[in-house]
This record gives C-alpha cells, sequence and structure tokens, in this order.
C-alpha cells in the first residue's frame, strides 16, 4: 500500500493547492506593451508533486488574467479551465492531469498569457506623468497577493522558486534578479522575428535564490544609474540621478555592513535602488536585487534614507526568511522594523534607536485608534481566512512586532539576544514560517540555558499573540523627543485665550534632525485646539517648513495648517497631492 502525505496549507489566502504541488522554478518571458497597456507572452512553471497519487489536478492562482493556452512539456497530455471567481482571490487555474501525480514527479506547465486593463499588479504613467514627459513608464507592485494578475502561480509567500526573466521592451528593465545580458535586439520589422515589436530589446534576468512570487518585480521606463558604493548602484530617470545618487552614496554601504554583522553575509550580491515616479504608493518595496523606492526619500538633505535601511533589512528579514502566510506579517515587517533601528543606532547612536521607536509608537497608536483597540486586525497574529490581505495594513505588524522583538532583547539582555538572531535567520534561510515555528525555534535556542529559559516562562505567548490593542509601552531614552515636545508646549501657549512671551526664532530648531521636527508637528497636530492662522503662518515663515523640500516636513506642516483652517496651506496641498502618490503622506491630507 502506498504511503499518504497531507501538508495542510498555512495560507488562506491562496486557491492554488500547494499543499499537492511545490513550484520549483518559473521563468517569466514577456513583451512590454506600452501602447495596450499589456504584457503578453508566456510563463513557464516547474512544479513537482510532494503528495503521492492524492490529485491529477493542478490549481494555481489567476485573478483577471487572459489566459491563452496551456500545456504541458514531454507530450503529457491535460485538460484546463478557468474555474469561477472568488472573492478576492480571482479565478484558479484548473489543469489537470491525465492521472494522479505520484510523490516527486515533476511537470512543465507552460502557460501562454496577456493582462489586462484589470490587473492589479502593474501601474502605467503616460510620458507626461514622468519627469521629463519623454516617455512612458510601467512598474508592478506585487505584495501582497497580486503576482496572480501578471501570471498564473503558487501566489503565497509559502512558496518560493527562482527565476527566469526574459523581458523584451523598447525601454531599459529592471527586475528582482541579477541582468545577465541585453539580446535579440530588433532595430526595424526587417529583422523582427514572429511578433517581435521593431525598436525592442530583450532584457533577461536570474534570480537563483528561490523567492515568493509577491518579490516578482519589473519597471521600464527612461532609466539611468549610477554607483552608491562598491556593490550598489541607483537608478532612476536621468534628470533625477545626480539628486539620487548624493542622497543615497554616504550610507548605502554602511547600512549594508552594519546588517551584515548583525545577522550574516549579504545573499544577493548586489543593493540597489530604483527611484520610482511619483505616483509609488509606499516608501520602498524590498523587491530582491532591486529596492522600489519613493522619490520622496531624496529630499536634499540626507534626512529620509533610513527607508533605504528597513528595505535592506528586509534581504535577511522577508526576503531570506518569510512569513508563511499574511497573517503573521509581523515576522517580515517586526523583524524588519528591529534590523533597521539596529541599524541607525550603529550609525547614528543608541538614542536614535528609541528616537525611531517613539515615532513607530505614534503611528501604532494612530493605526489601533482608527481600527478600535478590540479589531482583529489590532492583533500579531490575525485571520485573514475570506479576506484581503491589503484591507489588514498598516503600522500594526512593523511597530507591534517590533515591541515584541524589543521586549525579548531587554528580557534576555542584548548579549544573549543577538546570538539568536544570527541562528534563527540561518535556520529559516530560504523558508517560511510562522509565529509558532518562531516561538518553539526561540525556546528550543534556550533550552540549555537555565536564566535565559526562566526569564521567557515569563513570556504571555497568548498575549503577544492574540491581544488585540497596544501592547505594553516600553521606558523610551526620550532624551533626543523631549526638545521636540518642550517647543511644541511653547507653541502651545499662543493660541488664543493662552498668554506668552514666546517669539518664535530660527534657532529654535537649528540643528535638529527631520525626524525631530516631525514629532514636534505631529505634537501640534494632536492639541485639541488648533493653531490660529496667523501661528500657522509666522511658523511655517520662520522655520521655513514652508519651502522646504523634505515631504515628510512639509506634509506634516501642511496637516497643521489644514487643521487650523489657513487658507495659506490650500495651494500647496493641492500641490503635493498632484505630485506624490505615497499613501503615508496622501491619506492624512
Amino acid at each position: 500500500m502506498s504511503s499518504t502525505t497531507i501538508n495542510s496549507p498555512r495560507d488562506p489566502n491562496t486557491l492554488s493547492n500547494y499543499n499537492n504541488f511545490l513550484t520549483q522554478h518559473t521563468s517569466a518571458n514577456f513583451e512590454i506593451d506600452f501602447e495596450r497597456r499589456r504584457l503578453r507572452g508566456n510563463v513557464t512553471l516547474k512544479l513537482v508533486s510532494i503528495s503521492d497519487s492524492e490529485t491529477k489536478d493542478i490549481l494555481l492562482d489567476t485573478s483577471h488574467l487572459d489566459v491563452k493556452n496551456v500545456s504541458l512539456k514531454h507530450n503529457v497530455l491535460s485538460n484546463w479551465q478557468l474555474l469561477p471567481r472568488f472573492e478576492p482571490y480571482g479565478s484558479a487555474l484548473k489543469i489537470s492531469l491525465e492521472k494522479e501525480a505520484e510523490k516527486g514527479q515533476s511537470f512543465e506547465v507552460d502557460i501562454q498569457i496577456q493582462t489586462t486593463d484589470e490587473c492589479t499588479a502593474l501601474q502605467w504613467l503616460t510620458p507626461a506623468q514622468t519627469s521629463n514627459k519623454r516617455h512612458p513608464y510601467m512598474f508592478s507592485q506585487c505584495q501582497a497577493i497580486h503576482a496572480r494578475s501578471i501570471f498564473p502561480c503558487q501566489d503565497t509567500p509559502d512558496v518560493k522558486s527562482t527565476f527566469d526573466f526574459n523581458i523584451r521592451s523598447p525601454l531599459p528593465v529592471i527586475a528582482s534578479g541579477l541582468a545577465t545580458g541585453a539580446t535579440g535586439i530588433v532595430e526595424d520589422s526587417t529583422s523582427a522575428v514572429d511578433d517581435e515589436a521593431p525598436g525592442t530589446t530583450l532584457y533577461n534576468f536570474r534570480q537563483d535564490i528561490p523567492i515568493p512570487s509577491y518579490l516578482f518585480a519589473l519597471a521600464s521606463g527612461d532609466i539611468a544609474s549610477a554607483p552608491i558604493g562598491p556593490r550598489s548602484v541607483v537608478a532612476t530617470g536621468p534628470e533625477e540621478l545626480s539628486a539620487s545618487k548624493w542622497e543615497l552614496e554616504a550610507d548605502t554601504e554602511r547600512f549594508i555592513q552594519v546588517g551584515e554583522s548583525l545577522v550574516y553575509e549579504y545573499a544577493w550580491t548586489t543593493y540597489n535602488v530604483l527611484i520610482l515616479p511619483p505616483s509609488f504608493p509606499y516608501g520602498g518595496m524590498e523587491n530582491p536585487v532591486f529596492t522600489f523606492a519613493t522619490p520622496t526619500i531624496v529630499s536634499g538633505d540626507r534626512q529620509n534614507v533610513d527607508v533605504i535601511a528597513h528595505e535592506l533589512a528586509h534581504s535577511w528579514s522577508g526576503n531570506l526568511v518569510s512569513n508563511a502566510s499574511w497573517e503573521h506579517f509581523w515576522l517580515n515587517e517586526g523583524w524588519t522594523m528591529y534590523l533597521e533601528r539596529r541599524i541607525q543606532a550603529a550609525v547614528h547612536g543608541e538614542p536614535h534607536r528609541d528616537f525611531s521607536a517613539i515615532i513607530g509608537w505614534k503611528a501604532l497608536s494612530d493605526s489601533v485608534n482608527e481600527f478600535g483597540n478590540q479589531h482583529e486586525f489590532t492583533k500579531l497574529v490575525i485571520d485573514l481566512k475570506g479576506k484581503d490581505p491589503d484591507d489588514a495594513f498598516s503600522s500594526v505588524p512593523y511597530e507591534k512586532g517590533f515591541h515584541f522583538l524589543y521586549y525579548l532583547e531587554k528580557l534576555l539582555g542584548k548579549e544573549q539576544w543577538d546570538k539568536f538572531i544570527p541562528h534563527y535567520f540561518s535556520k529559516y534561510k530560504g523558508k517560511s514560517l510562522d509565529s509558532y515555528d518562531f516561538k518553539s525555534t526561540l525556546l528550543d535556542f534556550f533550552e540549555m540555558d537555565e536564566v535565559a529559559r526562566r526569564k521567557l516562562d515569563e513570556v504571555d505567548w497568548d498575549a503577544w499573540f492574540y491581544k488585540p490593542g497596544l501592547p505594553p509601552k516600553p521606558d523610551f531614552d526620550t532624551s533626543l523627543v523631549d526638545v521636540c515636545y518642550a517647543l511644541a508646549d511653547r507653541w502651545k501657549a499662543l493660541i488664543p485665550k493662552e498668554k506668552s512671551g514666546f517669539q518664535p526664532e530660527a534657532k529654535d530648531i537649528e540643528g535638529w534632525m527631520a525626524n525631530q521636527i516631525v514629532v514636534f508637528l505631529e505634537r501640534i497636530q494632536d492639541f485639541e485646539q488648533p493653531l490660529s492662522k496667523e501661528a500657522v503662518h509666522i511658523m511655517g515663515q520662520t522655520y521655513g517648513f514652508s519651502k522646504s523640500k523634505n515631504v515628510e516636513v512639509v506634509s506634516r506642516y501642511l496637516a497643521v495648517g489644514l487643521k487650523a483652517r489657513s487658507e495659506e496651506v490650500l495651494e500647496p496641498t493641492a500641490e503635493l497631492l498632484g505630485r506624490v502618490g505615497r499613501m503615508k503622506f496622501v491619506r492624512p491630507l
């Protein structure tokens, strides 16, 4: 009698049967059609059966995808169909084999596809929407479950595969793999083969480290690049290249080296940054080899490059060691916030870590207040069955996750905790895990250390994992934030009906970091009674906020002005909303 292996899927947000088949390699072959706003081509998946004669059906995730044909190599006959759409997860592609698959049996599935207008992973920009107005632009954003709208796949972070990218475009291409060359240049219709478009080039990339589908990334447009370190480049529009290079070249390599000292050697060969057009909705996306980043980090003062420290930290947390499902998203983002702040401490000094954590606590409090302190999405481990992971996106997994790890560091002591970090990232390198794996790994690591074991007995795991709302607030080092609060209190005295001899001067904020200004402005935003319109004008002029190029600062200042109903900030607010797509700034305004 043959044995049967049943692997229960841990991810409720996929329609694929990855408990029966696993993707080992993905080859994506696309032509970028800017005119029709489509990717068209084929994807080849190499899958292996991990169950024995349980099923003959392979189920893959798709969403709003035009599937033209499906075939299996080596003359394996099959039938295929798109099953009815099941919101919010899309339509499963069912590929039926001749008979039940044996354990270890491999299949190569070739699927001809074209994206549609309803593709949720691609953003297409006209030339007018780019800075130099010369060429169109396209970029992808696949996290959390949007890769399935580009190609059929097992769209879950619990499955990782190696990738080949073969992308034909009339403009330079960047992908989440190492470039292996540009070939197949088609200068005109006389040199075209099949339906290759004239004036295009075939760009080739390879990713030999297995990655989940959400890290599949493409961008194409008028892109130039320049070095920002011995193993890093920045890529962006030609007009923005010089400013972007200056912004990033001082810190990128230092960040990498600190990350390596905390965890282990950087695994992805090169670490690069693509500065996207302003419509990119996030601060950054940790795509391997090339972080996709918002242009708002290029502020002319090197004050916002901590976004790069965060995305770089994902090179270990998330990209190498991944959450098994979005219900355990804190394992990606909590660890990344923790590593980011350790990098900040090493580069800028220990007080900067707690200063960043104080800013993060404010973001966490705002998210909890917005959801409600008993809401499911304010837990560390959440229930996403039947739900869209995007609906749960907030600061909670980032900051509550950070605070759990920060708590464990303080509980065990940094010296002991730092021994666990490389062990954890080594054990799960190239793998995915859930919160229960994390718990067992931590307890097993310190099992023979009686002192550490007694301390870990104090941890209320159920409360940390499942209790909604805010976690216990630690005692932060407030040295960098106290001056911000003190200045805010002096401005509070300017509110009508208060008497004050305070006369604002530029020297009030002399020597401050941009983040200190952010804390000062957020404190003022929290005043029950807003500043007067006159006070908002004086603040903007005296401190230079109204002319600042730092969007972190400007957006907070405009929020203060809007709360005061100052007509003076209406036009600048509309202008900022018209040129910046980052949700962090758009939503509050």
